[in-house]
């Protein structure tokens, strides 16, 4: 059974642009290596600039071996270079119902 992830990101200054455009390759990756699903990622902004990203690992088992799968890793490190993973209760509009946000086209 899939698990829904909201993963939340704050690029550092001057790398929002490289962040959406590691976030075009991310799902696709992980799609590649077997551990996320076919669901299509909803992908969002903050008013703050943060970045949520909503998708479906293939399974708990798939989220434990993307932390041992080196192309995952590598990813994850390019991460680190453009961005901070917050959490989501950093997202000011998730303490509030009916959060609203500007939608992201990665195409």
């Amino acid at each position: 059974m899939g698990v829904i992830v909201i993963a939340c990101y704050r690029p550092l200054p001057g790398r929002a642009e490289e962040l959406l455009e590691l976030l075009r390759g991310h799902v696709p990756a992980l799609r590649a290596q077997d551990l996320a699903t076919d669901r299509e990622p909803i992908v969002m902004r903050a008013a703050d600039g943060s970045i949520l990203e909503v998708f479906e690992w293939a399974s708990e088992d798939a989220v434990r071996r993307a932390h041992e799968n080196p192309v995952v890793r590598q990813l994850w490190a390019q991460f680190e270079a453009v961005c901070q993973w917050i959490a989501p209760s950093e997202v000011a509009e998730l303490g509030r119902p009916f959060s609203h946000f500007h939608p992201v086209d990665l195409a």
